[in-house]
């Protein structure tokens, strides 16, 4: 069992796009294992999946074994869907959904902002989950 959020550092925006982090905690009262990269997308308020998932940033995978409470992150970058124009078909989103590596369960971190509902316009890219600092 996960919980899920995004979180947005001070100084992370860029050219268009900004850095977060998204994190996924263990919740339940056992171990959970995870390698490789989350599925992420963006959700509408009922949870609906909107446009592209995330592509992939190429980068080294490690095994995590998540403790009780231990949280594993992902570097997560996300284009402004406004740099889009006409064919992004900008619409509202509420969150990510959020796919652990290797898992077909998901959770959803909240998160308002705009999205591009073209399933051919990639507005996000996320890294491998890593160990928590």
């Amino acid at each position: 069992m996960l919980t899920g959020r995004i979180q947005t550092d001070t100084g992370a925006g860029g050219a268009g796009s900004a850095y977060r982090t998204l994190v996924l905690t263990n919740s339940s009262n056992t171990s959970c294992d995870m390698e490789g990269y989350p599925g992420v997308s963006f959700v509408d308020d009922a949870g609906r999946i909107i446009g592209a998932p995330a592509n992939r940033a190429p980068a080294n995978v490690t095994a995590l074994t998540l403790q009780p409470g231990d949280a594993a992150i992902a570097t997560l970058q996300q284009t402004n869907a406004q740099n889009y124009g006409p064919d992004c078909g900008l619409t509202q989103a509420h969150g990510v959904r959020i796919y652990p590596p290797d898992a077909n369960d998901s959770v959803i971190a909240l998160q308002d902002t705009l999205a591009c509902s073209s399933g051919s316009i990639v507005l996000m890219t996320v890294g491998p989950m890593q160990p928590e600092a």
